[in-house]
């Protein structure tokens, strides 16, 4: 078996593989494992419960929301048998339910798992071995986001670099159909200032349910009360505005949350309304896709035989709101692996 990426899902299904006796390749093109979860906070989780999913994400295959939440608990047990370093038993949100992982020990477990792991190299194409798709999405391709998610691409990039579409281009070649939700993703609001991938827990702007929220233009683009609980829908709108960026103004009770440098009323670029303290000028940024490739109960690629779709390669999971890009990584890794034994 031949695994087109080395972050979460590739190295699941890889690792699940080996245990089940199916020898597995992953081809990481990246200079290193771990993908983007290495960058992230580490909490894998789904809603708490199943009807509260179905209301994030109306627009979500049910059967792979069914399988992600009904499979989770038991995927989570497996990463702890392996080893991964648990720093949270639970993940501290009501809503919630999960674990949050070290994701540079969780890397190196998994890791460690796999049988055979090539740095550097892109995955081998029309060798007629099966193949998972597990390359990120297409959040770090400029054209493929220009194309599908905002005509104000390139967006800033809250992930690994190397996730530029590779799965989605085999895919779409062999066959394969899009699930809806091409022009949805899930990032974060952040300064728009320099940072990297030390910042992009840290730097991430998640107020704006107690901001007015403005474009470049002086528009009020977006209404506090409508800011959902994950802010998804604040970040997707915000990366439809000009330059893709957005202007939190706050009251002098509201300073507090920001954790990003403050602009007077009259350094911003238009005429702040009565009550503005300060305002902080943030960029939309992207983490990864919802969006991509249609696939099965099993993570099998609709349509193509021998080929496998893992993490958000596959789409319809989140679609129309948001959940866990970690928990869909960690249960399609394992369902490819295990559909192949």
């Amino acid at each position: 078996m031949i695994v087109a990426g080395g972050g979460m899902a590739g190295l699941v299904a890889a690792a699940r593989a080996r245990e089940l006796g199916v020898p597995a390749v992953v081809y990481e093109k990246g200079s290193r494992t771990g993908g983007s979860m290495l960058l992230s906070s580490g909490v894998v989780w789904r809603h708490r419960g199943w009807h509260d999913f179905r209301r994030e994400c109306p627009g979500g295959d049910e059967r792979l929301q069914r399988l992600v939440w009904e499979r989770l608990d038991d995927a989570l047990a497996w990463l702890v048998a392996l080893g991964a370093p648990v720093l949270w038993e639970e993940t501290e949100n009501p809503r919630t339910t999960g674990k949050r992982f070290d994701t540079r020990g969780l890397t190196r477990v998994l890791t460690r798992a796999c049988e055979r792991v090539e740095l550097g190299r892109s995955a081998p194409l029309g060798t007629g071995e099966p193949m998972v798709l597990a390359t990120g999405g297409f959040g770090g391709s400029p054209s493929l986001v220009a194309r599908y998610v905002s005509p104000e691409a390139p967006l800033r990039v809250r992930a690994n670099p190397w996730s530029t579409g590779d799965g989605l281009a085999h895919a779409l070649e062999a066959g394969a159909s899009l699930t809806p939700g091409m022009d949805e993703f899930y990032g974060r609001n952040m300064p728009d200032t320099a940072w990297d991938e030390d910042d992009f827990v840290s730097a991430s702007q998640l107020y704006a349910s107690h901001a007015r929220i403005f474009d470049e233009n002086g528009v009020e683009f977006f209404d506090a009360r409508d800011v959902s609980w994950s802010e998804t829908n604040v970040v997707q709108a915000t990366a439809h505005r000009p330059g893709a960026l957005a202007y939190y103004l706050l009251r002098e009770e509201d300073i507090h949350r920001a954790t990003a440098p403050l602009l007077a009323p009259d350094e911003l670029p238009f005429d702040a309304p009565p009550g503005t303290t300060a305002g902080v000028r943030v960029v939309a940024s992207i983490t990864h896709t919802i969006g991509g490739i249609r696939v099965d109960e099993n993570a099998c690629v609709v349509g193509v035989e021998g080929l496998w779709a893992a993490g958000v390669d596959a789409g319809g999971v989140a679609t129309g709101g948001y959940a866990s890009g970690l928990a869909q990584a960690l249960v399609l890794g394992l369902a490819a692996a295990e559909s192949q034994s």
